[in-house]
């Protein structure tokens, strides 16, 4: 259900709650992940609750780097025209920084007559909520996302490496999955991470040493509220690279920053509520209920063209490798974390999908928006997936998805599922800042190419 116009109660009273805040960010995410918007003043803020503020629609057919995609009809075509963002009710918090602004507050955009804005990808999860909300179904949401630490100071080639422990002084150089003297040596951190995620509301769960040397990953809280897994998760990014900001490091979630290590993905656990409150998944039966397996014959029908968004660019195929414990091709298990779809182990009230495809780079609203389409597809038409894995998925025929970046951007355009979900006019948009952003990519030349090729050809 589409957020309600907060009241300006709301502003008033958290500015005579907090008398020392000065600055508010308004936030915005574009398709891909990027939080942009404004920084008012406080005096400015009842307005802003009031009237809401002007942002141009052409947010939504930026490219990776923030420049407009002509062809996505957003830029001059419509002369770069304003569209009016609102705030999301219950999302103006203190953000605990240090510095710059001392709270924050997530928008979102209409059109002039107040119909939400197709291409904003917190409007796209939206209307694939209200699909599943009409069948009296409400989704269960909690991220997972994988992030290395890095120095700020590259090699002298220039590539990324791991930071220098605060306890040993040596720079980090093992793979200690779950390591606890991983998180022990970088303890500052993580509790800077979770005083800002206390200050700003955002259920930071646990955290877990990763599978490479300075990968880490934090997990949310589950909630009951697929657009607010979506703001926390957004938030969380925020907050895990000003934390560590602070110590001295940068904190990247490109899905492959080092070629000979583990990517970093997002995995995105889902179960699903009836109106009374249970859990349509549970069932004795570890696979789960038969509405559960439907679900997973969704997810897998629609994989190969939701690949775009759950790997949105060029470096998201890098992270596609055998033994990296990454998907390699539509499939599903149960507690079997190498296949693409993992029904965890655990009690049946708990019984849940975990989606492990997508990359820690890819735009959360629509990661769950695809995922929830999927399911929702699935469901809808009764479909029934394969039999579930056991072992490696890597060994079995199951498929495949699309292998390069331009395969899936093709996938999604000619895809049969997505478009009538999160619109035909979203994903015109949205494939054509991928075609943008891919042609230019293309026409580098790396180092790599200069090495092989400038003495030898």
């Amino acid at each position: 259900m589409a957020d309600q116009r907060p009241l300006p109660e709301e502003a008033r009273a958290f500015l005579q709650s907090n008398d020392s805040v000065g600055n508010i960010d308004l936030l915005i995410t574009d398709a891909n992940g990027i939080v942009r918007g404004k920084r008012i003043r406080r005096d400015v803020l009842c307005k802003v609750y009031e009237k809401g503020v002007c942002l141009p629609g052409s947010v939504f057919g930026c490219d990776i780097c923030g420049d407009t995609v002509e062809a996505t009809g957003l830029g001059f075509d419509r002369g770069d025209s304003d569209d009016i963002c609102y705030p999301v009710p219950g999302t103006l918090s203190l953000t605990g920084w240090r510095s710059g602004a001392d709270a924050q507050l997530i928008m979102s955009m209409f059109e002039a007559d107040g119909t939400p804005f197709f291409a904003d990808p917190r409007q796209v999860l939206n209307r694939v909520l209200e699909r599943l909300q009409a069948d009296g179904l409400e989704p269960t949401i909690a991220v997972e996302l994988e992030f290395y630490l890095l120095d700020r100071r590259c090699a002298e080639s220039g590539d990324p490496r791991p930071p220098v422990s605060p306890v040993t002084g040596e720079r980090e150089s093992s793979t200690q999955v779950y390591g606890m003297a991983e998180l022990d040596g970088y303890s500052e951190f993580l509790d800077e991470v979770h005083r800002l995620c206390t200050i700003q509301g955002v259920p930071a769960d646990t955290a877990v040493a990763e599978y490479a040397p300075g990968q880490y990953e934090i997990n949310l809280h589950h909630v009951a509220d697929a657009l607010a897994a979506c703001d926390q998760a957004t938030l969380l990014k925020r907050i895990i690279k000003r934390a560590a900001e602070r110590f001295g490091m940068d904190a990247t979630f490109m899905a492959k920053p080092y070629a000979d290590r583990s990517g970093s993905g997002t995995h995105i656990h889902v179960s699903m509520l009836d109106g009374d409150g249970g859990n349509i998944f549970e069932d004795a039966d570890p696979e789960g209920s038969a509405r559960l397996k439907h679900a997973v014959g969704g997810l897998l029908d629609a994989m190969p063209e939701s690949m775009a968004i759950l790997a949105p660019n060029a470096n998201s195929f890098r992270r596609f490798q055998p033994g990296n414990f990454v998907p390699m091709t539509p499939c599903w298990g149960v507690n079997n974390r190498t296949t693409a779809l993992r029904i965890p182990a655990g009690d049946p009230p708990a019984r849940r999908i975990e989606h492990r495809v997508a990359g820690a780079d890819a735009n959360p609203y629509l990661v769950v928006a695809a995922v929830l389409a999927g399911m929702h597809h699935g469901m809808s038409q009764g479909l029934q997936p394969p039999p579930a894995l056991e072992g490696d998925a890597a060994a079995a025929e199951t498929g495949t998805l699309p292998p390069s970046w331009l395969h899936a951007i093709e996938a999604l355009e000619q895809g049969t599922v997505l478009p009538g979900y999160l619109g035909a006019d979203f994903v015109r948009v949205f494939a054509a800042c991928r075609r943008h952003e891919r042609q230019s990519f293309e026409a580098g030349v790396t180092p790599l190419e200069i090495d092989w090729y400038l003495r030898t050809v």
